[in-house]
């Protein structure tokens, strides 16, 4: 953590936040960036420190761009989130080549995600109505951008590297496949809307302090489908992502999504396939897994990450045709 803590005292130094007068704590950042609590002698801050990789993919400093323009639309219009701090007039800032974001620290604590309650749900899918709600809109009908992974290819290159992963994606390519084909027909199916959509409002950003929730990590913010993501959220705060599914949290995240939402979409079982979005965070982890990655922690990571998520992909797929019914259900 020296180098870390000599990084903190230059980026403070830099921007003018006072002298770092502790011990800089690693806390959590989820699986693409790190972040760090960092105390001067007037506050404390959460620092995030992003994805070097990340920032090189194509149009990636753009959709930073767009996002924290969308930050200020939901700060303006009362969403309870925790923006990143404007500095010079910039957000995002840079520090010896590298990039950061900045925070005030927020009291709280995020929810285990074995111990999320209904109530919860409920309260994460009013916020995301209130999302939806600010900008809606009804766009032309057209053919939507479809996932085109190359499952043979990434064996291929496993396979050249020997990586530990390769076993597990011959194993599961059938299955890959499948849940490609699913996610483009759902994506052909979604309704022709558009709204403001948070798609990374999973359990892990947000903030509970004294049972008031506040959104965190705000830098998927982008305009898109407002079906596709309540589906995706309504399945993740409700145990997807750990494999323990609760239907009685999957229908408080959509009555706490319909209280506050005008929207009449209820054909939810025609977009299931969205629900295996999963498979593009999988892309993600096996290049991190073979080759773009930050160092052997990170390569680390990916390779964890690509037997979680395909762990994800089939319990979504030997649960799919009860998931949909139980989700009719809730709209009967």
């Amino acid at each position: 953590m020296e180098a870390v803590h000599r990084k903190m005292q230059d980026l403070f130094a830099a921007k003018a936040l006072g002298n770092v007068v502790s011990e800089i704590t690693s806390v959590s950042g989820g699986f693409m960036h790190r972040m760090y609590r960092v105390k001067t002698a007037d506050s404390i801050y959460a620092v995030k420190h992003l994805n070097r990789e990340i920032l090189k993919r194509p149009g990636v400093m753009d959709n930073y761009e767009k996002a924290e323009r969308l930050e200020a639309v939901l700060e303006r219009s009362g969403i309870d989130i925790v923006p990143s701090i404007t500095i010079g007039g910039k957000k995002m800032q840079e520090q010896d080549g590298e990039y950061f974001y900045i925070f005030h620290w927020q009291n709280g604590q995020i929810t285990d995600w074995d111990n999320i309650t209904p109530e919860q749900c409920y309260l994460a899918g009013e916020i995301q109505a209130k999302i939806h709600a600010i900008e809606e809109r009804k766009i032309p009908h057209e053919e939507p951008e479809l996932s085109a992974i190359g499952w043979d290819e990434f064996i291929a290159k496993a396979e050249e590297q020997g990586s530990e992963i390769v076993g597990l994606l011959k194993e599961n390519a059938e299955l890959l496949s499948y849940a490609q084909e699913a996610l483009n027909e759902g994506r052909r199916n979604l309704p022709d809307i558009e709204t403001i959509i948070d798609e990374d409002m999973d359990p892990k950003n947000v903030m509970w302090d004294d049972g008031k929730p506040y959104v965190i990590d705000l830098e998927c913010l982008d305009y898109g489908n407002p079906a596709s993501s309540v589906l995706q959220l309504a399945l993740q705060w409700s145990g997807i992502t750990t494999m323990t599914l609760d239907y009685e949290k999957v229908g408080a995240f959509f009555r706490g999504y319909r209280a506050s939402s005008t929207s009449a979409f209820r054909a939810y079982k025609d977009i299931f396939g969205v629900a295996y979005t999963w498979i593009e965070w999988l892309e993600f982890n096996i290049t991190r897994a073979l080759d773009e990655c930050l160092d052997e922690e990170d390569r680390k990571m990916g390779i964890s990450e690509v037997r979680n998520t395909i762990a994800r992909i089939r319990y979504i797929y030997e649960r799919e045709d009860e998931i949909k019914r139980r989700i009719d259900m809730i709209f009967e």
